[in-house]
């Protein structure tokens, strides 16, 4: 009911937000620790096996359902931070979107939330706020959003060794925030992976979740465009990747309040990536 991929090619490659990876070069500070944490226990969202030698699997979108009737689309958020943006933060660059959050809240929209562990360092008080909402869940993007994979868009790279650390650091981070409802799901920065990537996440007990709609708000200053481009791409069991990034994807708010109305008009009901993965199982 749900494909999953191993080694797919990255035909979305436009909805990366290429600018993300800021001033490039090594992230400021040691290295990060390696550490046991992981994913939260006992969380009800629900995983997929692992592939082929213990390798990560992945989630694109669920299969269209035997009751088309049911149209679904999980709309997603990446708050993007990479590890050595703290000097541009300091210096009044915004890297999160209150405002979007607080449209999501006022239409009703469950959606899912990819942070990095950098992101909920900078805005504790809102990665805890998000996290607590019911509306909402977190999962990982990783803490450095440096890439798994070269080349990325220009990303810095993370060493395979380190892969599973830094997305154990995120998730460190999160707890420190008091981040809740926290589900065990991770996004590639840029979308950016291969089979080395899968293996190396595959002890981190994670599923990792891709797209097949481009929101294509990344640097964007046309929120009808966004719009028009989400709406021609969802499908029932669509997976949406927008971004809760305001200096980088500033029309995402007014383009959601386009969206959501256009979706529920055409008969979707917006839910979590963990609904939208359970139904297809």
């Amino acid at each position: 009911m749900i494909r999953v991929r191993w080694l797919a090619a990255l035909t979305m490659a436009g909805a990366v937000l290429v600018g993300c990876a800021g001033e490039q070069g090594p992230p400021a500070g040691p290295a990060p620790a390696r550490t046991k944490a992981g994913p939260p226990p006992g969380t009800a969202a629900p995983t997929l096996a692992a592939g082929p030698g213990g390798a990560a699997p992945v989630f694109d979108r669920s299969a269209v359902p035997a009751d088309r009737s049911a149209k679904t689309v999980a709309l997603t958020f990446d708050a993007d931070m990479t590890a050595d943006q703290g000097p541009r933060a300091a210096r009044g660059e915004h890297f999160d979107n209150p405002a979007l959050i607080d449209t999501l809240r006022t239409l009703s929209v469950p959606a899912t939330v990819f942070m990095t562990g950098r992101w909920a360092e900078e805005y504790p008080e809102q990665a805890k706020s998000i996290g607590a909402d019911p509306l909402f869940e977190v999962a990982n993007h990783s803490y450095s959003h440096h890439a798994f994979k070269e080349p990325c868009y220009g990303l810095p790279a993370l060493a395979a060794p380190d892969m599973k650390a830094d997305v154990d650091r995120a998730f460190a981070a999160f707890r420190t925030a008091g981040v809740r409802r926290v589900v065990p799901y991770f996004r590639f920065p840029g979308g950016c992976y291969d089979e080395t990537a899968l293996r190396a996440l595959g002890p981190a007990g994670v599923t990792a979740v891709q797209w097949d709609v481009v929101g294509g708000d990344a640097f964007a200053t046309d929120p009808d465009a966004v719009a028009e481009q989400v709406l021609k791409g969802v499908r029932p069991g669509s997976v949406v990747v927008l971004h809760c990034t305001r200096s980088a994807a500033p029309t995402t708010e007014a383009a959601i309040r386009t969206i959501v109305p256009e979706l529920r008009r055409r008969g979707y009901r917006m839910v979590k990536v963990s609904e939208l993965m359970r139904a297809g199982r």
